[in-house]
């Protein structure tokens, strides 16, 4: 796995994701294997190129969207999931969906997409004003914490002048976030 990622500080952050995922996962009534698993392979191909990430998608016949080609970086969870299937064996639907999800979330999330998507957020690595509070809020109430860093999250991508991905802006209305 650490070759695979290829950097010493990517993969502290996915031992700390699969870390915070399992905890999450064991609140929310998810499988925490599972969700150990997903954090461990979600950021399998964050540090691909914008031109790698698009010539991979591509070539599995990925549909890439709009967001997506004007910001790479976003399929890397989509094609995270492939190269999981691939390289890893993973088979599980359910760890493949969370691994998928994990950036953008989605309308439709499960326990474990929403234990991986808050963890990667979350994770105490990650360095902004709101994270403590939101993981303690995560460790107590799913859909108030998905809820609260999906509205974060939009508000980040519009305060920055750039238009939030249409399935994240699926996501924050399934959790009843006004976009």
């Amino acid at each position: 796995m650490r070759e695979e990622i290829g950097q010493k500080h990517r993969y502290a952050h996915s031992a700390r994701v699969a870390r915070c995922a399992e905890i999450l996962a064991v609140r929310y009534g998810a499988d925490p294997g599972k969700a150990r698993v997903a954090g461990l392979l979600h950021d399998i191909a964050r540090l691909y190129t914008p031109e790698r990430l698009l010539a991979e998608c591509a070539a599995r016949g990925l549909a890439i969207h709009e967001a997506e080609r004007a910001a790479p970086v976003l399929l890397h969870a989509r094609l995270g999931a492939a190269l999981a299937r691939e390289r890893f064996a993973v088979t599980d639907p359910e760890v493949l969906s969370a691994i998928e999800k994990h950036t953008l979330g989605d309308a439709d999330m499960s326990p474990l997409d929403c234990a991986l998507y808050l963890a990667d957020g979350l994770e105490p690595g990650r360095a902004f004003a709101e994270r403590a509070a939101l993981w303690e809020l995560a460790k107590i109430d799913r859909t108030a914490a998905m809820r609260a860093t999906l509205a974060l999250t939009i508000g980040y991508v519009r305060a920055r002048g750039l238009s939030p991905a249409p399935r994240a802006l699926a996501a924050a209305r399934a959790f009843g976030v006004e976009t």
